[in-house]
């Protein structure tokens, strides 16, 4: 089936990143795109975050965000990849069911076993505007128990809301959760290449050894969330006196 721009839809197939914030989706996403077989996964639904950080004419509307998922997103053995949080739903799923727009494809499931660590991740970016290693921060982190409180509920919901998405679908996605990404990030590559997607991409992967680990500032910054894990109590209460 012919679809936007005279793409030639039954030629390509594709992967879905779902997760949340602080996730370690960047960190996967970069390896995925880096192999140049499997696409090029990034929030194509948040036309802000791609006007910012990519295109300052990214499209605001839907269809032309779908178009930019398979050009944009895709390489040229017509593989793409996007990454999805689960409220972004929110911002389309009244225009398009994006299963059924997107041809061909497939789900993987990346989620953060240190719930607590990801909620102090998160609430440090809001504070600081670094969402990348490479991003400047904007002022430095102070402790906020409400903050992370805040962000620990939100992402208690994300993680509901895939888990009720492949319930209701009866999809069962690629699982993969940040500490072994983070420990082994070559191996997630192979497991979306191996598991998810076309042959030609399978050996094409396997064959390739050109991937560098990215991690050492991930890897601080896990240790740095697993220090101030520690000194939060379970009512949310800080026993110590600050971020570091």
């Amino acid at each position: 089936m012919i679809g936007l721009d005279g793409l030639d839809r039954n030629k390509l197939s594709g992967y879905s990143v779902c997760t949340s914030p602080r996730s370690g989706s960047n960190f996967l996403c970069q390896h995925l795109s880096g192999t140049g077989l499997l696409g090029h996964p990034l929030e194509y639904f948040n036309w802000g975050g791609r006007r910012y950080f990519d295109d300052p004419d990214y499209p605001k509307d839907i269809a032309g965000q779908v178009g930019k998922i398979l050009t944009m997103g895709a390489t040229p053995n017509g593989i793409y990849g996007l990454k999805l949080f689960a409220h972004q739903h929110d911002w389309f799923s009244g225009e398009v069911n994006w299963v059924d727009a997107l041809p061909n494809l497939r789900f993987v499931l990346l989620t953060r076993r240190d719930l607590l660590g990801q909620a102090i991740s998160w609430a440090r970016a809001l504070q600081t505007g670094q969402y990348r290693s490479s991003q400047p921060m904007a002022q430095m982190p102070v402790f906020d128990a409400e903050l992370i409180q805040s962000q620990l509920d939100a992402l208690a919901r994300e993680r509901a809301r895939w888990d009720m998405f492949f319930a209701r679908t009866g999809i069962e996605p690629l699982r993969l959760e940040y500490e072994t990404v983070i420990d082994d990030p070559r191996h997630a590559v192979h497991q979306v290449a191996e598991n998810r997607l076309r042959e030609v991409a399978r050996e094409r992967v396997a064959r390739r050894h050109d991937l560098e680990r990215l991690g050492d500032v991930r890897r601080h910054d896990r240790a740095r969330a697993t220090k101030l894990a520690s000194s939060v109590s379970p009512s949310g209460v800080r026993t110590d006196s600050g971020w570091n």
